[in-house]
């Protein structure tokens, strides 16, 4: 038989929404507070523009969970910080942390759509430079000193509020490619990994970023999260037909390797497998965050949804 994490060695999991149908205030407060009961650490939103079901303003929506909810930390999976001026950036996340008593996770990013990219007058070759810029200036301003305006100017400004956690809220970044990946490492941040990558990626990913890190004089970066679908029923043709539903979806994004089988970047199956699988993570990538994503499958009730969320939590601990 499995034997399922230790409640004591620290896993974490998290989810994203796993329903979209009344996109609202209410809606997403209602299924943060869902799975705070059920003990899920987290609770994420991606960014995103211009497309259906588009979150332009991830803080703005987890600022009204906030108010519905009271331990379970609100989080982004990328926060796109090319696209925006490092000062508010700073402003709006503190006020975030602040409403919340201290309970923000900022996962941030670039972005990497050709037609977002230049909607927001961002250089692609310019994006790894003006997110680095951009982080830089934020994590200044949240000290709480005086941070100078623009080059070679007297002028200085004093962020005001600050966050409630100090220095500031856990940075993670999403990377995708060596460039990204080497460029998180170099800055010592924990690498939050992609729900599309395969275990044999991430481990090469994982092992890329700990080089840069080690290179630029950080120490071990204990933070490894990764983002995974992650479905638990004890009906074999329920888990069966989940499976093939969720590899057509991703291979109709175009996203996916050609020889990428479903359980190289799921875990879908009954509790034993499920078991194994969340040990398999921890021990070739020493995971701390299993973040559960991509809940809206085709044919899948929310009722199934929410009965496998409490089924993991309750295998997790």
């Amino acid at each position: 038989m499995p034997v399922p994490p230790d409640p004591e060695d620290g896993l974490k999991i998290g989810v994203t929404p796993w329903d979209f149908s009344g996109f609202d205030a209410r809606s997403l407060s209602e299924q943060a507070a869902r799975a705070e009961a059920l003990g899920y650490e987290s609770f994420w939103l991606p960014e995103s523009h211009f497309n259906a079901n588009a979150i332009p303003d991830p803080l703005m929506l987890l600022a009204a969970v906030a108010a519905a909810t009271d331990r379970i930390r609100l989080a982004t999976t990328s926060y796109l910080l090319p696209f925006r001026n490092p000062f508010l950036a700073a402003e709006q996340v503190a006020v975030l942390d602040r409403l919340s008593s201290g309970r923000v996770t900022l996962g941030v990013g670039r972005g990497f759509a050709p037609t977002m990219l230049k909607a927001f007058e961002v250089v692609p070759s310019e994006k790894r430079r003006m997110f680095e810029r951009c982080l830089t200036v934020m994590q200044a301003a949240w000290s709480g000193a005086p941070v100078q305006v623009g080059d070679g100017e007297d002028e200085q400004v004093v962020l005001d509020p600050l966050p409630v956690q100090k220095p500031h809220p856990p940075l993670w970044v999403a990377a995708f490619g060596p460039k990204a990946l080497a460029q998180a490492g170099r800055l010592g941040l924990p690498y939050l990994a992609s729900p599309m990558e395969t275990m044999v990626r991430l481990a090469d990913n994982y092992a890329r970023h700990a080089q840069a890190a080690a290179e630029a004089g950080h120490g071990n970066i204990d933070t490894v999260p990764v983002m995974r679908t992650v479905f638990l029923t004890r009906n074999r043709r329920q888990g069966e037909a989940i499976r093939a539903r969720v590899h057509d979806q991703a291979r109709q994004t175009g996203r996916l390797s050609d020889d990428a089988k479903v359980d190289d970047w799921t875990i879908i199956g009954d509790p034993g497998l499920v078991a194994d699988r969340v040990a398999e993570y921890r021990e070739r990538l020493n995971l701390s965050h299993l973040i559960v994503t991509r809940l809206r499958i085709t044919g899948v009730d929310r009722a199934d949804v929410e009965a496998s969320m409490a089924g993991l939590a309750e295998l997790i601990g």
